[in-house]
């Protein structure tokens, strides 16, 4: 049987318990673009992706078996040489947990420096080498 062959990743859906502080974060950090749609609902667009903020306890069906905020550990790539993050996070007031440290991620060796959002999130911005 053949598989699948998937292109990319177009959202991800992100619980959270205040929906507004999520989004100003990410807009204020990432430079991610609100988008609100008809229903009321929020979103965070980059490239081409989204992400789609629930608030805990309204996720729309179907859903996560168990959503809650905290849970999630994503991993944004720029092109920014990791100094100039390292400064743009602390202009933002934001200590990294950690990094920078090599890693290996998807395309292969990356830098990356760690931090949290609102909700507890990990948060890792990597720079391939």
């Amino acid at each position: 049987m053949s598989s699948l062959v998937i292109q990319r990743l177009d959202h991800l859906v992100l619980t959270v318990a205040d929906v507004e502080a999520t989004a100003a974060f990410y807009g204020r950090v990432f430079g991610f673009r609100r988008v609100d749609s008809d229903d009321g609902r929020i979103a965070l667009a980059f490239g081409a992706q989204k992400i789609n903020l629930h608030l805990v306890g309204t996720a729309v069906q179907p859903r996560a078996a168990h959503p809650q905020p905290g849970s999630a550990d994503l991993c944004f790539v720029t092109t920014e040489p990791i100094e100039r993050v390292l400064v743009h996070l602390d202009t933002c007031g934001i200590d990294p947990v950690e990094g920078p440290v090599r890693r290996l991620g998807a395309l292969g060796a990356m830098t990356s420096i760690y931090i949290r959002d609102p909700d507890g999130n990990l948060a890792e911005i990597a720079v391939y080498d």
